[in-house]
C-alpha cells in the first residue's frame, strides 16, 4: 500500500485536529505582527519578557563578537566555551545544586537524562499528563515504562510497590504545561523514598515565574538534592533564550557527560545563547517586580474570567486555561478571538485528553493591565455571542 499520507492528512482535519503555523513579524511581545496585522498575543512562554530585553539582546551581540556564532562541535571535542562554563555554574549556584549541564533543548536534556539513568532492567513511573519530551524518553530507554494517574499518590504507590526494577524513577512535570497546576512533590519524594526510587522534576514552566527568586517549583517545598536528585530546567521559557540543562550531583552530571548520547553526540549551543542567559539570570535575580506583576496579571484575569462564567483550571501560574471540552467550539473561539485582533491557541488532542480542548492563555511581565482588560473584553463578546446562538439553536428546535 506505501505510505498513504494523504488519508491520514485529511482526517486529521476532518477530526478538527490539524495544526497549522503562523509567521509572525519581529520579536517576542505582546504587540506582534501575523500576516500584516498587528494582534496581542497570549500564547508565548516568555513569562518575564526577557526575550527581547534589550541587555539580554546587547549580551548577545557582544558574545557573537568575541565567540563568533556556531558552536562549532559538541562539548567533548572542542565545542565547551568559557561562556557555557560559566553560565553552568551559575545554573548550579542558582539551583542550590552542586553541578549543572547544558543541553541544546528540552526535549534533548529529557532525552538524554532518562535514557543515561536506566536501561531494560529499571523501571520509569510517570505523570500521565507529562510532557511528551518525558514521556517519549521513557518509552525509548528500554526501562519499563509505567504511567501513573494525574497527581495521584495512590496510582503512583501501587505502581511501585509491585515494581522489582532494579532502578526506579519516578518523573514528573514541577508546573504542568497544559494546566498550569503543580504537582505534589511532597507526597511524591516522601513514596520515592519509601521504595528507594529517584525523583526527577522537569521544572520548564516554573523557573523564572514561581518560587523564591523564580527558582521555581522545589523552592516552594524548599526541597533541595536529596528530596529531587534530578532537575531539569529549560532557557527559552522564563529565561528568553534558548536549550536546557539538569542540575544534580557531581555524580549524575559526570554520568550525563558519560553516556547522555543527547549531550554526548551533538553540536553545542551558540556561546552567545549562553551568554545572553547569563545576563537573563541576573535580571531575574534582581527584578523582583517582574513577578510581583505577572501575579497580579493572573489574579485579575482569573477575577475577570470568573464574572463572565469561565470555567478556569486551578492554577496560580501564568498558564490559564479556559476548558472549553469540544475540540471544534475551541477553535471556534480560538478564531472568534483572532477576529478581535488577539491571539490564544486552541489546544487539542493528543496533546491534550479527549474532551477537554481548551483555549490556553499565557500571561507574561510584558504585558500590562490593560492587556489583560482588553482580553477579558474579548471574552466577554465570544460569551454574550455564543449564549445568542444556543437561544438562536433552541428556538429552532422548539
Amino acid at each position: 500500500m506505501g505510505f498513504d499520507l494523504k488519508t491520514a492528512l485529511q482526517q486529521r482535519k476532518a477530526d478538527n485536529l490539524y495544526r497549522s503555523r503562523i509567521t509572525i513579524a519581529g520579536p517576542q511581545q505582546p504587540q506582534v505582527v501575523v500576516d500584516g496585522k498587528p494582534m496581542l498575543a497570549f500564547c508565548s512562554n516568555d513569562y518575564l519578557g526577557l526575550a527581547n530585553h534589550p541587555d539580554v539582546i546587547a549580551s548577545f551581540q557582544q558574545a557573537a563578537n568575541d565567540y563568533g556564532v556556531g558552536g562549532g562541535a559538541s562539548h567533548l571535542i572542542i565545542g565547551h566555551s568559557r561562556a557555557h562554563h560559566q553560565l553552568e555554574e551559575e545554573l548550579a549556584a542558582f539551583t542550590g545544586r552542586p553541578r549543572a549541564l547544558l543541553f541544546s533543548t528540552g526535549y534533548m536534556a529529557n532525552m538524554g537524562a532518562i535514557s543515561a539513568l536506566l536501561g531494560k532492567n529499571d523501571g520509569v513511573f510517570q505523570d500521565r499528563l507529562n510532557h511528551a519530551s518525558l514521556l517519549d524518553a521513557g518509552l525509548l530507554s528500554g526501562a519499563k515504562f509505567q504511567r501513573f494517574l494525574h497527581c495521584d499518590l495512590a496510582s503512583l504507590e501501587q505502581k511501585l510497590s509491585r515494581s522489582s526494577a532494579n532502578r526506579k524513577l519516578v518523573v514528573t512535570d514541577g508546573v504542568f504545561s497544559m494546566d498550569g497546576g503543580i504537582a505534589p512533590l511532597k507526597e511524591y519524594a516522601a513514596v520515592a523514598k519509601k521504595y528507594d526510587a529517584w525523583l526527577m522534576v522537569d521544572d520548564a514552566h516554573g523557573f523564572g515565574a514561581v518560587g523564591s527568586g523564580g527558582r521555581g517549583v522545589t523552592d516552594l517545598f524548599n526541597f533541595g538534592i536529596s528530596e529531587v536528585p534530578v532537575l531539569m530546567g529549560t532557557l527559552g521559557k522564563a529565561f528568553g533564550t534558548a536549550g536546557a540543562f539538569i542540575a544534580g550531583s557531581e555524580e549524575l552530571i559526570e554520568t550525563l557527560i558519560q553516556f547522555a548520547r543527547t549531550y554526548v553526540y551533538t553540536t553545542a549551543m551558540p556561546p552567545a545563547v549562553a551568554e545572553a542567559t547569563r545576563t537573563s539570570l541576573q535580571i531575574l535575580h534582581k527584578d523582583d517586580w517582574r513577578r510581583e506583576h505577572l501575579q497580579a496579571l493572573i489574579n485579575r484575569f482569573r477575577s475577570g474570567c470568573e464574572q463572565l462564567g469561565l470555567k478556569l483550571m486551578p492554577s496560580s501560574t501564568p498558564i490559564q486555561p479556559i476548558v472549553v471540552g469540544d475540540t471544534a467550539r475551541a477553535l471556534q473561539m480560538s478564531r472568534q478571538l483572532e477576529e478581535q485582533g488577539i491571539l490564544v491557541t486552541a489546544i487539542r488532542p493528543p496533546t491534550v485528553p479527549k474532551g477537554s480542548s481548551r483555549l490556553r492563555v499565557t500571561l507574561t511581565a510584558a504585558h500590562t493591565e490593560a492587556h489583560v482588560d482588553q482580553l477579558l473584553l474579548a471574552l466577554e463578546k465570544v460569551v454574550r455571542e455564543d449564549a445568542v446562538s444556543k437561544k438562536s439553536l433552541r428556538e429552532e428546535m422548539v
